[in-house]
């Protein structure tokens, strides 16, 4: 099913969403993303369900076809400052201030969000799977903080950032456990034992 193009018509929309949530090491990335009236693009989707290469592909058609777009981050230190939700919120925020064309309506992926001034939003729970702008700010969150990942693997190649971008998969966490934390490592974060097995 393709995906709705707006949440309302009234006011000229942005969609966001964040990507880095869940993660041990690296800064948290947050997207937001207007498209002209009219707007429809059969591809896009939820980051999580398309590879990486489609990630990659849709990037720069994102970019060229928004009316405005804006990615920003929120460091591990300041996460560990303020905790990780208020600044999934903060990063969304950044991203706001730098859009070109200001926002006049917000839809955010997800039940919760911190007001944006005065703007009027909606949180919608799977909005990157629901929206075209909410989608495409995940997959531009997503694919900003993927490269950020590869940028500093190569400098703790121990901990397969390359390959898990700093998500608590068994070997990162093997290697927290055996080797301790870098300076992109989150320290309000808790490891546990790798070896302990998730039921799903």
């Amino acid at each position: 099913m393709d995906l709705l193009s707006f949440f309302q018509e009234e006011f000229l929309e942005a969609g966001c969403d964040e990507a880095g949530r869940g993660c041990l090491a690296g800064p948290v990335f947050a997207a937001a993303v207007i498209f002209p009236a009219g707007y429809c693009n059969p591809v896009l989707n939820d980051s999580k369900k398309l590879s990486e290469k489609k990630r990659m592909e849709l990037r720069p058609i994102i970019e060229q076809e928004a009316l405005a777009f804006a990615v920003a981050s929120v460091s591990a230190e300041e996460i560990d400052r303020i905790n990780i939700h208020k600044a999934s919120y903060l990063a969304m925020h950044r991203a706001l201030d730098m859009l070109q064309v200001k926002a006049e309506y917000l839809i955010i992926d997800g039940n919760k969000f911190i007001p944006y001034g005065e703007l009027p939003y909606s949180c919608i729970v799977k909005g990157d799977g629901k929206y075209l702008s909410i989608a495409a700010a995940s997959i531009l969150a997503k694919t900003y903080r993927d490269e950020y990942m590869e940028g500093i693997a190569g400098d703790f190649p121990e901990y397969d950032w390359r390959s898990n971008k700093g998500y608590p998969t068994i070997k990162h966490r093997q290697a927290v456990l055996e080797l301790g934390i870098t300076p992109h490592h989150r320290k309000t974060f808790r490891v546990t034992d790798p070896q302990l097995k998730l039921v799903l």
